[in-house]
């Protein structure tokens, strides 16, 4: 886990997004905590980044508030903000996953309302 890269990505996404924290983990790594907020409500995410990061992408759960049944999570409730196949160490970073975290909830709260998931979908 390439620490130094992580702790600079949680320094410039705080430049971009109001409240995101940096925290160690139980494990000596580290995770970022991001509130963020929709039209309708805000949200509380934890990124967890994996050992091999950056080479794998990071995880993202919604912590509150809890989320209905939806599309496009994993059997562990995390979000899936992007194929793992599209991840690109050399160009994604926390501020790209936030940014897609972002667009998931939008996404999920137009589900919420129509009971359809805007956008195309690829299995995996």
């Amino acid at each position: 886990m390439n620490l130094a890269r992580i702790r600079e990505e949680i320094g410039a996404a705080q430049e971009y997004f109001d409240y995101v924290e940096g925290h160690p983990t139980v494990e000596g790594g580290v995770m970022a905590l991001i509130a963020l907020e929709t039209s309708r409500r805000i949200y509380t995410l934890a990124v967890s980044f994996p050992e091999s990061y950056p080479y794998e992408m990071p995880q993202v759960h919604v912590r509150k508030p809890l989320l209905a049944s939806s599309p496009h999570r994993y059997s562990n409730n995390r979000i899936c903000y992007l194929h793992p196949r599209m991840w690109n160490p050399g160009r994604h970073d926390l501020t790209f996953v936030i940014q897609r975290a972002a667009k998931w909830l939008a996404k999920y709260e137009v589900y919420q309302q129509t009971g359809r998931w805007p956008g195309a979908g690829i299995a995996h």
